[in-house]
């Protein structure tokens, strides 16, 4: 009998420094009201210099394995999702395994922007299915500030820093994983970009975004995907307890929801508080949404995203 994967513990790290829309108004031409009117946005942290996207998965990922009632030594299995590593190589998820203590675990980075955490959690998930790992620690760390352009009003007032982390396991209580579905198309790349890298710059590069038309692909890709699938799994969207999206902005939470004929107050919603975190806000919306008692054992919830490439998919798990 197939073993599914199920949640066994969240947990999520914030960096030490929160900048409201009024702060951040001293240092771009912007104001509360612009801001606040096309995103929802209200405040954001930024990494100190002591604070990289590691060492905030470690924060994060200590949290969700004490939540899982386990220990650093019971995971063999690492999944790392971000597009802001501390270094080119070796992954990031190496330098968590070894500041959780752990001598000997399989341990990697996948990329894949805002959806990183949706594709971890797909290939994590596939590895405890197939048996090839038991306790997974999946990861979205970033730290989207290192390669924001502070003159660039359109896109710096839209991204913050922060990681989430979760444990999977295998489960044979009807919780877990129902389905997945992941989609990639690289014809979008010039839509939401960064202009840098190893090998073509040198550099690290700057983020670009063509806003509004990420926008609108963003609606109708989420909305697709979502309805996808549900039908994988058997079910409609009346059977959905929360859907826990990417945190990228509240219109676009509030479109994708009415296209799918979703309650608003289904959808969790976290993006005033930190902006959008990229691979890590998914698991920081559904960190947040699991310990203030919104999601509780036996529920049906979805988790979807969509990012630069462009990469969007979902997952719906029975938690």
């Amino acid at each position: 009998m197939t073993r599914r994967a199920a949640i066994l513990g969240t947990g999520s790290s914030l960096p030490r420094t929160r900048v409201t829309n009024a702060e951040l108004a001293q240092r771009v031409e912007t104001s509360d009201e612009w801001i606040v009117e096309r995103t929802g946005i209200h405040t954001r942290y930024i990494a100190a210099e002591d604070e990289t996207t590691a060492s905030l998965a470690t924060d994060a990922s200590v949290r969700a394995i004490e939540a899982a009632g386990l220990t650093p030594q019971d995971i063999d299995l690492i999944v790392l999702a971000t597009a802001t590593p501390d270094q080119t190589f070796p992954s990031s998820a190496t330098k968590v395994q070894a500041a959780l203590g752990i001598v000997d675990c399989v341990s990697f980075d996948v990329a894949a922007v805002c959806s990183g955490f949706l594709y971890a959690v797909s290939v994590a998930e596939s590895m405890i299915r197939a048996g090839s790992a038991t306790n997974a620690l999946v990861i979205g760390s970033e730290t989207f500030s290192r390669i924001l352009d502070w003159d660039d009003r359109t896109t710096c007032v839209l991204f913050g820093d922060g990681a989430g982390a979760i444990v999977l396991g295998p489960a044979e209580d009807g919780r877990g994983v129902l389905a997945t579905r992941l989609h990639a198309d690289g014809r979008y790349n010039d839509l939401l970009y960064v202009d840098g890298g190893p090998s073509t710059t040198g550099t690290v590069g700057k983020l670009r975004m063509r806003g509004q038309e990420v926008f609108k692909h963003a609606v109708g890709k989420l909305a697709g995907v979502l309805s996808e699938v549900l039908g994988l799994a058997g079910l409609e969207p009346k059977d959905v307890d929360w859907v826990v999206p990417h945190q990228a902005n509240a219109r676009i939470l509030d479109a994708t929801a009415r296209k799918l004929g979703l309650p608003a107050e289904k959808v969790v919603v976290t993006v005033d508080q930190h902006a959008n975190t990229s691979a890590a806000s998914v698991p920081l919306a559904l960190d947040a949404a699991v310990r203030d008692g919104r999601i509780k054992s036996g529920d049906i919830v979805v988790l979807e995203a969509m990012g630069g490439g462009f990469t969007w998919g979902a997952s719906v798990l029975r938690y």
